[in-house]
């Protein structure tokens, strides 16, 4: 099992091909290898840069409903929730999906409470429940959504359920091929690798400034999972996410998607246009040479315990989201309390 964790990470340089058109900035290139996702709550931007999907987490949400553009929608869940903490915050992240849905032509990813993200049912419970505002309240068909589950044991039990209801899922907080494998295991629509994360931990450990896009860790393993699911004909979709820099977006062109802020969505469109391909299924099986791995319980666990930045990047994220999630409690309870009185 190690062996095979070991052969992983391939050299991103086997996978270069030229293109042969000329597109005018580096943003319309990458859009010839890659389809791009806009990683932002701000509907503003997701409009200005006209992605093909978007995607949203709790501590967007928290960022965007702070913005007097948004408070519409604030107003709208708090009224909806009528006393009901729960149900306001569900009806927000509702309200904000439905919104980009109208500027996005594909899916909109919507996060689940990051704090059930060991809680199999409560999360099944929770998906459910956001598919259900979506359709009948806000009108909006499940084949637009993607909830979004952090990549734990008890999510991917949970993401595993709901795909087999026809509710897609969106695993996140994803920073390792054990994640990677179980998630397609499960029939998972997408997964969201954090490139940027897993850079970050690499640079605290290794007592450096950064690394080069083609020895960037986070990229190299977006790569290996890429290849691996290529190879082993997995059918669910690799998103590269979390960046630092556009360095690492590049070195990730032909990724399945890349979903990207609205600041390096900006830096993209301003750099030149000699995008290569780095990432292609042609290739996977020259690019990953360890063995198709059988994943359980045990061994998932197993994987996990040995990988110490995985453990440690995804407990920080839930932590993060969580805090992200009771600071919007905060403002959503302040404004409750002064509905009810009025």
């Amino acid at each position: 099992m190690t062996d095979d964790i070991a052969n992983g990470l391939p050299s991103a340089k086997k996978q270069k091909t030229n293109d042969d058109t000329n597109p005018s900035n580096a943003l319309e290139a990458l859009k010839k290898f890659t389809t791009i996702v806009a990683d932002t709550g701000d509907i503003a931007a997701i409009a200005k840069f006209k992605p093909q999907d978007a995607t949203t987490n709790p501590s967007l949400i928290y960022k965007a409903a702070l913005m007097p553009e948004y408070a519409h929608l604030l107003e709208d869940a708090v009224t909806f929730g009528k006393g009901d903490v729960e149900a306001s915050m569900d009806k927000l992240a509702v309200n904000f999906g439905a919104e980009i849905s109208k500027i996005v032509p594909g899916k909109v990813s919507t996060e689940v409470d990051a704090r059930l993200s060991f809680d199999t049912d409560a999360t099944v419970a929770k998906g459910r429940r956001m598919i259900q505002l979506y359709e009948d309240v806000m009108q909006v068909p499940r084949e637009r959504i993607l909830i979004k589950i952090a990549a734990t044991w008890e999510g991917i039990r949970a993401a595993e359920v709901l795909e087999a209801e026809g509710i897609e899922c969106n695993l996140t907080l994803l920073f390792s091929l054990a994640q990677a494998i179980a998630c397609a295991h499960a029939k998972a629509t997408l997964i969201s690798p954090f490139v940027g994360r897993i850079m970050d931990w690499h640079k605290k450990k290794h007592g450096v400034n950064g690394f080069d896009a083609e020895e960037d860790p986070g990229v190299l393993t977006v790569a290996m999972i890429f290849n691996y699911y290529k190879k082993f004909c997995y059918e669910t979709v690799v998103m590269g996410a979390s960046f630092r820099n556009i360095g690492e977006v590049l070195g990730l062109a032909g990724c399945d998607r890349l979903t990207i802020s609205p600041g390096l969505l900006e830096e993209l469109e301003a750099a030149p246009a000699d995008v290569v391909r780095k990432l292609d299924a042609a290739t996977s099986t020259e690019a990953y040479e360890g063995k198709n791995i059988e994943m359980s319980e045990n061994i998932f666990r197993w994987m996990m315990n040995e990988d110490a930045m995985a453990t440690e990047k995804i407990a920080e994220g839930i932590r993060n989201f969580a805090q992200d999630i009771v600071k919007l409690e905060a403002i959503v309870e302040e404004m409750t309390v002064k509905k009810n009185e009025e």
